[in-house]
């Protein structure tokens, strides 16, 4: 799993001059599905390799299915790092909401421009640029607790997918993320901590929901729903719970 890690710092290391010296000169039309087709092949090349060397196993196939959707705000649970990895290695214009302080990283920060991907740092550039990549068909995947799951099945969820579909008039997709306990990589999961393996990751659609027309009901209605779908004992948050009642 070590080893797994490295050979992503490498290709995406492979990858950092060639971000850096084209960003700065293709097109935005040519470089952003440019990026974001390198971020997708190399996310695949690293999940092969965790399945062939490291008793992975990853139901993804779901995915493959909102290729041709056009543009929808993507929304899921948040166990894991691996979270954004499983996602996009099969959605080739998928465009994430990063947190700002990883454009700056060194590994990920030119491939993430590139790709045109959306630094969290402001909240109405977010919601501007986000419904941007909207209007030009991407898929947009935002995770609407806003950092990893801690209070499991699911966290607090933010208005802010509420606030880009409103804006840009476009459906909510939700995804179901179910996986092994405690989740590889999850909030409390040091980086190099060894895993019992094997580990199983699958990814589900769940409900599509239309624009809302208030982000902050429709906030109560998300996080109702993935208690539901993912186990609605206890600790669903009393948001939630009166939101199901």
């Amino acid at each position: 799993m070590m080893f797994g890690l490295g050979m992503l710092a490498l290709l995406c290391l492979a990858w950092l001059p060639f971000a850096m010296l084209l960003h700065p000169l293709l097109p935005e039309r040519w470089a952003r599905p440019l990026g974001r087709r390198v971020i997708m092949g190399a996310f695949r090349i690293y999940l092969h390799f965790l399945e062939l060397f490291c008793a992975c196993r990853f139901e993804l196939a779901e995915l493959d299915r909102l290729r041709g959707d056009g543009a929808l705000v993507l929304v899921a649970n948040h166990p894991s790092l691996l979270d954004v990895v499983m996602i996009v290695s099969r959605l080739p214009n998928a465009v994430c909401v990063m947190k700002a302080t990883l454009m700056d990283k060194l590994l990920l920060g030119a491939a993430a421009r590139l790709a045109r991907y959306i630094p969290n740092n402001a909240s109405i550039r977010l919601v501007l640029n986000a419904r941007d990549e909207l209007r030009k068909d991407s898929q947009l995947l935002i995770f609407p607790e806003g950092t990893r799951t801690t209070a499991f099945p699911i966290g607090p969820c933010t208005p802010g997918a509420g606030l880009i579909a409103h804006s840009a008039k476009v459906p909510v997709q939700t995804l179901l993320i179910d996986f092994d306990a405690p989740p590889y990589l999850g909030k409390a999961w040091p980086l190099f901590r060894r895993p019992s393996l094997p580990l199983h990751f699958r990814v589900r659609l769940g409900r599509r929901f239309e624009a809302p027309s208030d982000a902050k009901v429709f906030a109560r209605q998300l996080e109702a729903y993935f208690c539901a779908e993912l186990g609605s004992g206890e600790p669903c948050t009393a948001m939630a719970r009166e939101a199901m009642s």
